[in-house]
């Protein structure tokens, strides 16, 4: 698959490593805001993160900037409010918002990872334009129905449903087989 991978400054840096690091066998298009780099190095100690290519949010000349480059879809991870709201309102103000509606108006998959909390009424409202627009809103909300026991095992399922969203196998997490009965416990 020919994927863009989006990181924003909001924090949830780990979630687009691990995600990245899931797709090595795709070629990835990497696009990370001026904010996402200060991020990167606050949580993760670092500034730059696996991918085929890379772009600026300002590299205009990308050809990430036109709707004639295909991607199969895009992951906007983590995704700030800002972005959303771009996303939302259909602004191109950045490559980023450029590149998220050409996947949209091509009718390809776009996965926004918002992360915020809690939120405000205009994130709500964000959101809910972003799905109308055709976006899918995976908000990195944990489960703990598989045992958890690591933040590794907590970032997994994360980027397990991003990478369900995009329609890739994964073996990040175990899906729920429906609760266990007395017979399974002896």
């Amino acid at each position: 698959m020919r994927l863009i991978v989006a990181v924003t400054g909001a924090s949830g840096a780990i979630l687009a490593a691990k995600l990245l690091e899931q797709l090595t066998e795709h070629e990835t298009h990497l696009i990370v805001s001026d904010a996402a780099r200060a991020v990167l190095r606050h949580e993760l100690d670092r500034e730059a993160l696996p991918a085929a290519f890379r772009y600026g949010e300002d590299d205009w000349s990308s050809p990430l900037a036109s709707s004639s480059f295909v991607a199969d879809g895009m992951v906007i991870v983590p995704c700030s409010m800002k972005t959303l709201a771009m996303v939302a309102h259909g602004m191109s103000s950045n490559l980023i918002g450029r590149a998220a509606d050409n996947v949209l108006r091509m009718g390809r998959r776009l996965v926004l990872v918002p992360r915020e909390t809690p939120l405000s009424l205009a994130a709500i409202e964000n959101m809910r334009l972003a799905k109308m627009a055709g976006a899918i809103v995976l908000p990195p909300n944990m489960a703990f129905y598989f045992g958890p026991q690591t933040l590794d095992d907590m970032v997994g399922f994360v980027v397990g449903k991003i990478l369900d969203a995009l329609g890739l196998p994964h073996a990040l997490y175990r899906r729920w087989e429906g609760p266990a009965t007395l017979e399974d416990e002896t």
